[in-house]
C-alpha cells in the first residue's frame, strides 16, 4: 500500500525532481518506508512505500521495464500476481524483485489494456511511457483506491493519490469549485466527478486514462453485472460460503501482519471467523446506545482473538475534525468517518494490514432501505403505468395510510432513491446557499446516467447499482482509504472482490431481501461459521452520537462560533443556519445531520483556504 503523484509538464528535469520532493512529503503518511521519483524533460512520477510484499528494497518504485521505456507507479495490491508473473516469465519477460508490483509495468508492456481483465484486487496505477510521451492510469473494479487529476489552462497535468500533494505544484491553481457545495448538502459527500478544487477531476472505479498531447481520454473496462440465476436459496449459500473463504485467504498475502476491523455486525465477524487473526480492533462512544464494543469483545474471546477497544469522547472527536478533513481532501460529514480514524490509528500500533467489512451490504442487500414489506412487492410488479396512474388518483384523493401507500407504491424508485445519505433536500440545500453557490448539479442529473444503465432492472438492482457507484466509491471506500492511509495502514476489502461480485450478481433479489430480513442468503452463509446472535444482529454500522453532543452546551457553542464567522456569509445564509442549530439544541427539530454537514465544510474550507 502506498502513494503516488505524477505530472506532466515543460519544467526541466532537475527542476522537476525539487518539485516532486515537496509533492511527495505531503503524502508520507502513505507510505513512510521509502521514497522513489522518475523524471524527464516531459514527465515526472513521485512514490511513497509502505513495505507489505516483498520487504526489501526491490520494491521500491517506480517500476521500469527491461529498457526502461515504460516507468510504473502503484497503490495497491495484486492477489493473483504470481499466476500473471508466471506467464509473463514463459513469455520471456525478466523480473527484477518478488513484487506484486512489477507485474504491471511487465503486463502493460505484454497484454496493453487487456492486462486489467486479469487482475484480482484493489489497485490505482499509472505508466508513463517514455517513447511516446504518454500516460495510461487506471483505478480498479469498485473504486476501492483513489486517483485524482488535474488539467491546468497552462497544459499541466497532475496526478495521484491525494489532491493535497497537487497544491505544491508551481502551477497549480487552487480555487474552490462552486458547483460542488450544493450536491454535497444532500449527498454529504463529493457525489460527482468534479472534486471541490476547481479543475481536478476523481477518475471513475473500473476506468482507465490515456494522455497524450494534451488530451484525456476516458474509457470503462469493468462494470458491475446483475444478470440473474434462477438456483435454489442452499445453492447460493454454498456459493457464497466457497467464494468468501477464497477471497479473504488470498487478502491476507502479506510479509507483515494482518489484523481485523471488528464490530458487532455480521460482515466483519465472518471476516474474522475465517480469517483467524492474532488481533481485532474496535472502537465506540461513551454513551452505551452507540457502544458494540462488547459485541466485538465477546465474539473474539469466542474465537480466539485478542480484542483491542477504545472507548472515544466527545472532546477527542472534536479536536480531530480539522485532522480528519484535512486527510480526505473534499468535505465528507459521514461521522462513521471519525471513529474509523480512531480505529485506524488503533490498529496502526500492531499491524500493517487489516481487514475490513465493506461491501458486502452493497452486493447483497444489506441495507434496511433496500427492504420493502411484502404487500408493496406484489404492489411494485403491476405494470409502470398501472401504478403511475393510482399515484394520482391518491394524490388526488387526499392523504392518508392507504394513499400513501399508493403513491409510494406508484412512485419511480429513480424519483425517491439517492443512496444511503441525504441529509438537505435539494430545495433546502439552495435555500440555505448564498446566491454564488446554488448553482452546480441537480441530484437527478447525478443519479440519472446510473439509474439508464439499468433502467429495466427490478428496483432492488437499481438501488444496489446507484450505491455501488455513488454511495460506496465516493463515501464508505473514499473514508476507509483515507482514514487508514492517514495512520499508515492498508485496509483491504475481501468483500468488494470481483469473483464475489460476478456471484452476487447473478442472485436472485428474493433470496436477498425479503420479510425475513436484508442480506438473508448471505446472512444464512455466515451462520454455518458465526453464532446466530452474529448472523443476525441488527447493522448499527458506526452510530456517532451527533445529536447528543449538538444539544450539550460546550459543542453547541462550538458550532454556533464557526457558524457566525465573517467567511460563512460567502457560502451561506447565516441566520437560516443558526436557526437549525437553535431549533436542534432547543429540542424542536432533530437537524443534527444538517448542521454536522454544513459544520464539516466549514472545518475542511479552514484547513483548505485559511490555515494552509
Amino acid at each position: 500500500m502506498c502513494g503516488f503523484v505524477g505530472f506532466i509538464d515543460k519544467i526541466q528535469k532537475n527542476e522537476k525532481e525539487n518539485i516532486m520532493k515537496n509533492m511527495l512529503e505531503t503524502i508520507v503518511h502513505r507510505g513512510p518506508d521509502s521514497e522513489g521519483i522518475y523524471a524527464d524533460n516531459d514527465a515526472a512520477l513521485g512514490f511513497r512505500r509502505l513495505s507489505i510484499i516483498d520487504l526489501s528494497d526491490a520494491g521500491t518504485q517506480p517500476f521500469y521495464n527491461e529498457d526502461k521505456t515504460l516507468a510504473l507507479v502503484f497503490n495497491g495490491e495484486i492477489y493473483n500476481f504470481q499466476s500473471i508473473r508466471k506467464d509473463l516469465i514463459e513469455k520471456g519477460h525478466v523480473f527484477t524483485s518478488n513484487t506484486d508490483t512489477e507485474v504491471l509495468v511487465h503486463g502493460y508492456e505484454e497484454y496493453g489494456k487487456n492486462l486489467l481483465q486479469k487482475l484480482r484486487g484493489m489497485f490505482a496505477f499509472a505508466i508513463w511511457n517514455v517513447k511516446e510521451k504518454s500516460l495510461f492510469a487506471a483505478r480498479d473494479f469498485f473504486g476501492i483506491k483513489p486517483v485524482y487529476y488535474y488539467k491546468g489552462d497552462d497544459g499541466t497535468f497532475i496526478f495521484g493519490s491525494e489532491i493535497k500533494s497537487f497544491l505544491k505544484h508551481p502551477s497549480f491553481r487552487k480555487e474552490i469549485n462552486k458547483n460542488a457545495l450544493k450536491p454535497y448538502l444532500t449527498f454529504q459527500y463529493s457525489a460527482t466527478e468534479e472534486t471541490f478544487f476547481k479543475n481536478v477531476y476523481k477518475l471513475p472505479q473500473g476506468h482507465y486514462m490515456e494522455v497524450k498531447d494534451g488530451q484525456v481520454n476516458i474509457e470503462m473496462f469493468y462494470d458491475a453485472d446483475f444478470t440473474i440465476e434462477e438456483n435454489s436459496l442452499e445453492y447460493y449459500v454454498d456459493a457464497i460460503e466457497k467464494e468468501v473463504v477464497e477471497s479473504v485467504k488470498v487478502h491476507q498475502i502479506s510479509d507483515v501482519k494482518v489484523g481485523a476491523f471488528l464490530s458487532g455486525g455480521v460482515d466483519s465477524s465472518y471476516i474474522a471467523a475465517l480469517q483467524n487473526p492474532e488481533h481485532s480492533f474496535s472502537v465506540g462512544f461513551e454513551n452505551p446506545d452507540f457502544d458494540e464494543t462488547m459485541y466485538a469483545k465477546e465474539f473474539s474471546e469466542i474465537v480466539g482473538i485478542k480484542n483491542h477497544r477504545k472507548v472515544i469522547s466527545p472532546d477527542e472527536c472534536f479536536d480531530v475534525l480539522g485532522t480528519i478533513q484535512y486527510h480526505m481532501d473534499e468535505p465528507h460529514s459521514n461521522p462513521s468517518a471519525v471513529p474509523l480514524y480512531f480505529l485506524a490509528k488503533m490498529a496502526s500500533e500492531y499491524v500493517t494490514v487489516v481487514l475490513s467489512g465493506e461491501g458486502a451490504d452493497e452486493l447483497f442487500g444489506g441495507y434496511h432501505w433496500y427492504n420493502i414489506s411484502s404487500l408493496m412487492r406484489k404492489y411494485r410488479k403491476l405494470p409502470s403505468g398501472l401504478r403511475k396512474s393510482i399515484r394520482k388518483a391518491g394524490e388526488l384523493t387526499g392523504r392518508n395510510r392507504i394513499t400513501d401507500f399508493l403513491i409510494r407504491g406508484g412512485t419511480p424508485v429513480e424519483e425517491s432513491f439517492i443512496g444511503q445519505a441525504l441529509v438537505f433536500p435539494e430545495e433546502e440545500a439552495v435555500d440555505i446557499l448564498a446566491d454564488d453557490y446554488k448553482c452546480g448539479p441537480s441530484v437527478k442529473s447525478i443519479t440519472r446516467p446510473f439509474y439508464n444503465k439499468v433502467k429495466d432492472s427490478e428496483d432492488l438492482i437499481k438501488k444496489q447499482y446507484l450505491d455501488m457507484h455513488l454511495w460506496m466509491p465516493s463515501d464508505i471506500l473514499l473514508k476507509a482509504d483515507k482514514m487508514s492511509m492517514a495512520h499508515s495502514l492498508e485496509l483491504r476489502v475481501p468483500f468488494l472482490d470481483k469473483e464475489v461480485m460476478a456471484l452476487a450478481g447473478k442472485i436472485p433479489g428474493d433470496y436477498k431481501v425479503n420479510d425475513h430480513d436484508v442480506k438473508y442468503v448471505f446472512r444464512k452463509a455466515a451462520a454455518r461459521k458465526l453464532p446466530n446472535e452474529w448472523a443476525t444482529r441488527y447493522k448499527l454500522g458506526f452510530p456517532v452520537p451527533i445529536r447528543i453532543w449538538f444539544k450539550q452546551e460546550k459543542y453547541y457553542n462550538i458550532v454556533k462560533d464557526a457558524f457566525m464567522a465573517d467567511y460563512v456569509s460567502e457560502f451561506f445564509n447565516k441566520n437560516k443556519l443558526l436557526k437549525l442549530l437553535e431549533d436542534h439544541y432547543n429540542g424542536i427539530t432533530n437537524n443534527a445531520r444538517k448542521i454536522y454537514t454544513v459544520y464539516i465544510f466549514l472545518v475542511w474550507y479552514q484547513e483548505y483556504f485559511i490555515k494552509r
